[in-house]
Order: structure tokens, then sequence, then C-alpha cells
């Protein structure tokens, strides 16, 4: 055998290419002869062999993906016959590692290579962490080969104390990658090697430690099933056999439900879809999830009341009675709950209670200002229909299954709230509330406002499907009454499948009336006072409604007849008032204080708004009602301003097109008015609008913006008493607006005798309640023109018009 050679000497030697296989020094490897590579590098070093002494020597190099690595290992043939199987082979050992240099010529068909051995010497001694490092190896490569029951090896492993040999007999681990055998191929360093292979032992024993966990804890969950299950068995067995020892019949779960189905009085097709669940819930098993799904989803229909109608109260002037008693004003709401309860009397009489399979509902939208009565309304509704009554809230809902329900497969998942309000009604013709539907908000989770589509179609809602129950629930004898603030916030389809009864405001006499007969007897309770202890004049009530308070509702009205009987009710128990007391008008301001809103027409002269050339009083429509809108104009010095116009007051693109339509109007049409327009080239104009916090749009305010400016460039004062809404055009022409009868109101509220509107919409005077008429002034117009003579006053007699400069 020839001697070995050391790290400097150079060898040339035949390569013997191992595709995705690793070899180490030390290993002792069988190769196939049958690869025409492994054959050709065999036989490539027995040439070689003949002509110097020792054993044939090649170079195992690894190959992979075809591309070569950089280090080997000197391998030599130790013996070539025949293989397990019966195929020629070789026998080779690792000697050492080579490090791969350039290619050469050689005998035979083999790649020849030139190479230099490695130095794999450690150091001697070794270093004290180098041996507490041998001791891990041995200790992790122990505990993993008596995991696999590899006794034998054990000893052998112990036995090795070179660190270089110890660390490449980890490349006999099954478990290695062929990137990690070549990371250890390539270490050259023995103490970097043995911690490679360290680490990656450990890793290996961590990963197989959870691998044998998980195993052990999925075993006990097998074993703890079969034995629920075969105690179960025997549990069902025992039971089985006491009630046939007592002569008892009671069926399962199953046959009770089968029961129940059979005697609920259902439809045709909720008894099929329930019958088909009883079956489900037969086949499956007590630990299935399915058992309890199908459990709740034939509660949740057994509950339901599928042929459970109240019947309608026909005496439609009782019903008239009712709702006059509960509610002032709103005629418009009582007119059409009166209609639908003749049409439904008469419908009855004549056996069309259903016709195409739908019954006779109905879907109203009552959209008003907050504090009309919308929500109580629906009570009252109920209650002179006779039937049951039922309030959805619906401000802030955005899941569209909050309103067609969940999905049975998921956790927790319930019917809409549509369907829960008719199991809480207990009726399938209950009046159902929608509160705040404009309030209906949508994200991600869908729309519930398309969702309401199909709920509020009278066409549609006989075949209503909630997505929990999967069955139809006929919803057309439901009386759906929505409300709402804001009519531009509710979707335009779903608007146009409700009627719209709008609810405008009270006037100061329907609040006196709701304030006596209503708010005070409920406040009086409230306060611990009886009905004889404190009563309130008509005087104090309506001052309460015109200065106190300015809305087109009553809540705040009532909020200050509270803190009345409140304030009353203290000076009682601290003995500074005796009862029983009568509230007039002139107690007022002892105590609750002074007026919020006094009328401008009440007001000192000098004090009013309008005291000054360019200030007008125009009417606007707001979420809370009508109310009044000033607007003030004035020019700049011509010195110092700019020319142009300028705007504030929070305004809308359409406000400030309407201002720029009222200046140019004045500029083209000036010389005919006898006004000085010159001051307008030159002079910058600003136009503001008051509360400046609070947004504003609409073009309804031309008008009032043309009387404005018309004030400041002649000098003439608008009238206290007068105020206008109109639309103006580039020819003067005033175009009709919406929201008549919430604006004349507000003026009735305000203390305004005269009103200007566009004679186009003097058809909506009909639906302004008579005693607001009757104290207004009202004037329809179709020219600027004519609003310019009602409503400034009058020139002084050779007096220059005084125009106000902006600061």
């Amino acid at each position: 055998m020839a001697a070995e050679s050391t790290p400097s000497t150079p060898l040339t030697l035949p390569v013997l290419p191992l595709d995705d296989e690793v070899v180490l020094p030390g290993m002792v490897v069988p190769l196939d002869l049958n690869d025409n590579d492994v054959r050709a590098a065999v036989e490539a070093a027995q040439a070689a062999a003949r002509s110097e002494p020792g054993k044939p020597r090649v170079l195992l190099v690894p190959r992979i993906d075809g591309a070569y690595a950089g280090t080997g290992v000197l391998g030599t043939v130790e013996q070539v016959g025949r293989l397990a199987d019966g195929d020629p082979g070789a026998l080779i050992r690792g000697r050492g590692r080579v490090k791969i240099g350039a290619g050469t010529t050689g005998p035979g068909a083999a790649l020849w290579v030139e190479g230099t051995r490695i130095d794999e010497s450690a150091p001697d001694p070794l270093p004290g962490h180098v041996t507490e490092l041998v001791k891990e190896y041995k200790a992790l490569a122990t505990a993993w080969l008596r995991k696999r029951g590899a006794w034998q090896v054990v000893d052998r492993v112990q036995a090795i104390e070179d660190v270089s040999a110890l660390a490449d007999n980890s490349g006999y681990s099954p478990f290695l990658t062929t990137a990690q055998k070549v990371e250890l191929l390539e270490t050259a360093d023995p103490v970097a090697r043995l911690k490679a292979a360290t680490r990656q032992l450990r890793d290996h024993l961590a990963e197989q430690d959870v691998a044998e966990t998980i195993a052990k804890d999925v075993q006990e969950g097998v074993d703890k099933q079969q034995r629920e299950f075969l105690l179960r068995r025997q549990l069902d067995a025992v039971r089985k056999e006491l009630r046939d020892l007592n002569g008892e019949e009671q069926g399962e779960e199953s046959d009770d439900y089968r029961a129940r189905v059979e005697a609920a009085d259902l439809t045709e097709k909720v008894r099929e879809a329930a019958l088909k669940e009883v079956d489900k819930l037969e086949r499956s098993s007590d630990q299935s999830p399915e058992g309890s799904w199908i459990r709740t989803w034939l509660d949740t229909v057994l509950e339901l009341p599928w042929s459970e109608r109240t019947e309608d109260v026909y005496d439609i002037r009782g019903a008239k009675a009712i709702l006059d008693a509960e509610h002032a004003g709103l005629d418009d709401v009582k007119e059409r709950i009166t209609e639908y309860l003749a049409v439904r009397k008469r419908r009855s009489d004549r056996g069309l209670g259903v016709v195409g399979g739908r019954r006779g509902g109905a879907v109203l939208a009552l959209v008003g200002p907050p504090g009309v009565g919308k929500t109580s309304l629906g009570e009252s509704v109920a209650h002179a229909m006779g039937r049951k009554f039922v309030r959805v809230a619906l401000g802030g809902v955005r899941d569209e299954a909050e309103i067609r329900g969940h999905r049975r497969t998921y956790v927790g998942a319930l019917p809409g709230r549509i369907v829960r309000a008719i199991k809480e009604a207990g009726a399938m013709n209950p009046v159902v509330l929608l509160d705040e539907i404009d309030k209906v908000g949508s994200d991600f989770r869908g729309d519930p406002a398309a969702a309401l589509l199909e709920v509020l179609d009278p066409a549609q809602n006989h075949t209503f499907r909630d997505h929990y129950l999967e069955v139809e629930l006929d919803l057309s004898d439901v009386v759906f009454l929505a409300t709402a603030n804001v009519l531009e916030a509710i979707p335009e389809a779903l608007l146009d499948r409700m009627e719209l009864v709008r609810l405008d405001g009270y006037t100061e006499d329907e609040k006196v009336v709701i304030a006596r007969d209503h708010l005070l007897p409920r406040q009086l309770e409230r306060a611990g006072l009886a009905k004889d202890e404190v009563t309130l004049d008509e005087s104090a009530l309506r001052k309460l409604a015109g200065e106190y308070t300015r809305e087109a509702g009553v809540r705040t009205l009532e909020r200050s007849i509270a803190r009345l009987l409140r304030k009353i009710a203290a000076q009682h128990e601290l003995a500074d008032r005796e009862l029983p007391f009568t509230v007039r008008e002139e107690h007022l301001r002892d105590l609750i204080g002074r007026p919020h809103h006094v009328p401008e027409s009440a007001q000192d002269p000098a004090e009013r708004r309008t005291a000054v050339p360019g200030v007008a009083t125009g009417l606007a429509v707001t979420g809370a009602g009508g109310d009044v809108l000033f607007v003030e104009a004035s020019l700049a010095d011509p010195e110092t301003g700019a020319a142009g116009l300028t705007l504030t007051g929070q305004l809308g693109d359409v406000m400030k097109e309407s201002a720029q339509i009222a200046l140019s109007f004045l500029r083209s049409h000036g010389a005919e008015l006898e006004l000085p327009v010159a001051d307008l080239k030159d002079r910058g104009v600003h136009i503001h609008f008051p509360a400046g916090a609070v947004p504003k749009d609409g073009p309804s305010a031309g008008v009032t913006m043309t009387t404005a400016l018309a004030s400041l460039l002649s000098g003439r004062l608008v009238r206290t008493d007068v105020a206008m809404t109109g639309e103006v055009s580039l020819t003067g022409r005033v175009l009709p607006i919406g929201g008549v009868k919430q604006k004349l109101l507000a003026a009735h509220r305000a203390g305004v005798t005269t009103v200007v509107i566009p004679k186009r919409n003097e058809a909506d005077l009909d639906d302004v309640p008579a005693e607001v008429l009757d104290k207004l002034d009202v004037h329809a117009v179709t020219d600027v023109r004519q609003v310019l003579e009602l409503a400034l006053s009058p020139a002084t007699n050779g007096a220059a018009p005084e125009v106000p400069v902006a600061a």
C-alpha cells in the first residue's frame, strides 16, 4: 500500500461523481458499477494503480444539479465484487478532503483532475470548550441512536476521539439534507465542522420531540373519542333498558323534534324543510357540531308564528279617534292610516284578503326633523289597528347580515332583525317600525340598505328568504313604517319602494296643545307632582314654545317643561314656594331665566340685524326643520380692497353660483333699478352667511342675496318683518324651490309676518296649516323686481345712501 500523502502533496486522481450524494472521510460506501461514471473512474484508478503500489484511488466529488462541488474526498477502492442484489459493485472508503484544482489527462475514460490534500488536524491538546463540544455531540448522537434502537453503534461512536473523525461520522445520519452534508464537506476546520454537526443533530432531535408530542396528543384524542363513543352507546343501552323495564315510551331527542314539527301549524314548504332537518339530526352523531346547529334552527322555526295573525280593528272612526287623541297634528299620516284601514275593511268584506299570493300590507316612509313624533307614531298606528308593535333600530347598522341573517355555517349564526321582529311580535302581521333608516351605513360587510330592497317591496316581500332560515317568509301583511330625518340620505331605489309621508313640524298652536295634553302630564308624573299641584297657563306654554324654544319638534319644549317643574319641586322642598301653583308668563324668567329666541320684530329697532343696509332675511330647510337665514353684504374700500366677489359661511357650490348670478343680474340691470352699479366694478363685494360653522347649500337663497346687494347699493333697509325664498335667474325670474311648508313654519316661529315665495310654489300653500297662513302675508312673485319692491323700505328724500364698507 502506498504511503499516505501529506496535505501539501499534489494529487492527480480520476473523478468519481456522486449525483445528489455526499461521502465524508471515514465513511465506507458500496457503489454500483453499472453506472458508467462509477465504472470509468474505478477502472481508471485500477489502471493507474498497476504502475504504483497501493490500492486504487479515486476522487469522490458531489455533483448537485449538474454542478461539481469545489471540495472532494480522496477514496480508496477496498474491494470489487458483487453487491447484495448480485450486481457488480465496488466498496470505497473515504480517506480525506481534497481541494479540487484544474483538470488533466489520464488513462481510461474518466475525468482526471489535480488536487491538494486539506489539513484537517485538530489542536492538541484539545481546549476545554472543544472537549465540552465533543461530549455534547456524543450525548446527542447516543440519544438519537437509542431512539432508533441502534445500540451496537453507540459504543463505536463513544470510542471515537478524533474531532475531525467525530464530525465526519454524522455523514451516516439519514436526516441530513444534501446541502447540509455539502456544508460539512466544505468546512475544513474540524472544530467548526463539529459545531455544525452538533447544531444539525440538536435541531433534528427538537423537531423529533415536537412530532412525537403531536402524535401522542392525537392518539390520546382518538382514544378519548373512542372511549366517549363506547360510554355513550352503553349509556343509551342502559336508558333503553330502563324505559323498557318501566314501560315508558319516551323517544329520542330527534323523535321529540319530529313530533313537535308534525304538531306545529306550519306551512307545507316549511314543514318539508323542517322534517328534512330532523332526518339529518337523526343521522348525525352526538359529537357532531352539526347536531347543535340543526337543533337551534329547529327551535327558531318552531318559535316563529307561521299561521298566527291578529284581527284588524275595522272601526275606522275609533281608529281615527285614537290617532287624534295620542298625536296632535300630523294630519297626512293619520289620513293615510285611515285610508289603509278603510281599504282593508272593503277587501275583507269582499273576500279579497289575499290576491296573487300577496296580502294588503303597507310601506310608509315618515320623513321629518327630529322631535316631531315619528317613532311614537308607530305605536299609535299599531294601537289604532289592533296589531302588535315591534321597533327595529337601524341607526349605525353596517352589516347586511343584520337584515338577512347569517348563514348557518357560521358560529353563533342568528336570523336577521326582520325575522327576529316577527318572532318577538308573535304574529305575522305586526306593525314594524324601521327607525332611523337614513342612518344605515355600508362597509366591507355589505350594504344593509340593499338588503332592505326586498323587505320593503310589496311585490317581493311575500317570498322573503332569510339566509339563516332559507325558507320563504311572507311579509306582505306587515305594515312597515320607516322613519328618517334626511330624505337625501335614503338610497333612491329604496325610497322608490316606500310611500313618502312628510312630517314638516308643528305650529305654535299645535305645540301648545301637545304640551298641555301630553308633555305636561308626563313630566308632572316624573317630577313627583300631582296634576292639581302645578298648572301652566296657556300664555306660559305659548311663550315657552315661541321664545324659549325654536324647533320643528317638541323635544326641547318638553325639556323646558321638565326644567320648570324641577325648579318648582325644589323650591317647594326648600319651603320657598307653596303648592298648588299656577305658572304664568311673567313667572318664566324668574324660574328658568331669560328667553333664548326673541323674534326679530320684538327687538329694539336699532339692534335688529336688518337695521343697516345690506342685510336680508331668507328661509332655509335644515335637518332639524325650517329656519331663518340672514344674508349680509358689504363693499370694500376702493383704495384698499381688491375687486371681485368674496363668499364666506361654509357655502356649497350651488349657493356660490347663486351669489354669482345675483351679482351679475344687478350689474346688468343696475340702471333700470336705479342702483349705483359703478361701485360694483372697482370695489370688492363680500357676502356672508352667519352661523359660519354650519354648512349651507342650495339655490333658494338667490332672491335673498339679490335683495341684500340691492339694499347695500341703494342704502334702503330691508323690512324687518319680511322673509323670502326663491331661486333667481340671470334675467331676474324667480324660480320654484322646495320645503315651502317647513320654511313658512320657520317664518311663523321667528315672528315674521310677510313672506315672499315663487309664484310656481303657490300650490304648496295648501299643505300649510290654516292658522299659520292666517298670521302670514304671503306674496307669490315671478320677478326679482317685485321682491325688491316688497322687501326694501322707501328711500329717504334727498339723502344720499350710506353704503357700508368692509373693514
